[in-house]
């Protein structure tokens, strides 16, 4: 392979987890890989095995297209800046313009599920990139996330322990995703020789109320769980109650209200079609994660 590849985002979650997948999966040749960070002393674990470390902070633009420069594909991994409403979508029009100026033939993107009608708070991060990256001139490829399985540890401890679930979902339905299969597809697109621009639904294979998985939990764990539905206004006072951060309460409000509204309820075979293998089931990632429900 001649192509030269980079992953932003590198020191993450998703970012370590397609790098794992490029080396051990692909047996991409560490000298072909670049690994871009805001702090590359957190990956000199990377550096040691021959991938090359890059500083690129999202607020440097001067950063960035340093870190872009002789790099043919590029991973874009949405940044986590939520604190501030807009500079998300600016730091990554900084990185698409960067990747302009640095010759990059193609931008992976991680969206979300249907910016377009969404009512989550951020979605409007996600539509503008994907906005910026179809008038750039770059060829590009949009990989529309689903919420992760992981994402269900930051309310199941809470859940087990009361044995109650407050939600404002209603009847919607969520596609969970695992991690690994949202990393695995951005190694695929990352490694395709596609020059056209697509997008992807990267969706579980199938999509669940919070009673479905309720009881799945239920199943797994042998502790019965009650889900209380509640309005949203009713569920960010019991999030601040619960002390979650001011900043938060209204994202994960958005999340429930998304779901009720049916705009999580999608499910692709996006996934299947960029790895060519099925994404692992809700029912399996609980099973496998056992004992921290426990």
């Amino acid at each position: 392979m001649s192509k030269k590849l980079l992953v932003t985002g590198a020191a993450g979650h998703l970012g370590r987890r397609v790098l794992a997948n490029l080396l051990n999966t692909h047996r991409v040749a560490p000298s072909h890989i670049v690994a871009a960070t805001r702090d590359p002393n957190k990956l000199s674990d990377l550096a040691a095995q021959g991938i090359e470390v890059r500083r690129a902070d999202f607020d440097d633009p001067a950063s960035l297209k340093a870190a872009f420069a002789g790099v043919d594909r590029v991973l874009l991994i949405s940044t986590d800046a939520l604190d501030e409403p807009g500079r998300r979508l600016e730091q990554h029009k900084a990185a698409i313009e960067s990747a302009k100026k640095a010759d990059v033939k193609h931008v992976i993107y991680t969206s979300m599920p249907n910016p377009e009608t969404s009512v989550v708070t951020f979605a409007p991060d996600h539509l503008g990139t994907e906005q910026a990256l179809a008038s750039s001139g770059l060829g590009w490829t949009v990989l529309r996330n689903a919420w992760y399985m992981e994402n269900l540890f930051m309310s199941l401890p809470a859940v087990l322990a009361s044995g109650r679930w407050f939600t404002s979902a209603g009847e919607g339905r969520d596609s969970y995703i695992t991690r690994e299969d949202c990393a695995r597809a951005a190694a695929s697109a990352l490694l395709s020789d596609r020059t056209g621009n697509a997008r992807y639904d990267i969706t579980g294979s199938k999509a669940y109320t919070r009673v479905e998985v309720a009881a799945l939990v239920s199943q797994v764990s042998g502790r019965p769980i009650e889900v209380v539905q509640v309005s949203d206004e009713q569920l960010a006072q019991g999030l601040k109650a619960a002390g979650v951060p001011e900043l938060f309460v209204p994202v994960l409000v958005s999340f429930d209200s998304n779901t009720r509204l049916g705009r999580f309820d999608l499910v692709s075979d996006d996934v299947h079609e960029l790895t060519g293998q099925a994404p692992q089931s809700l029912r399996d990632f609980l099973l496998a994660n056992q004992a921290a429900l426990k």
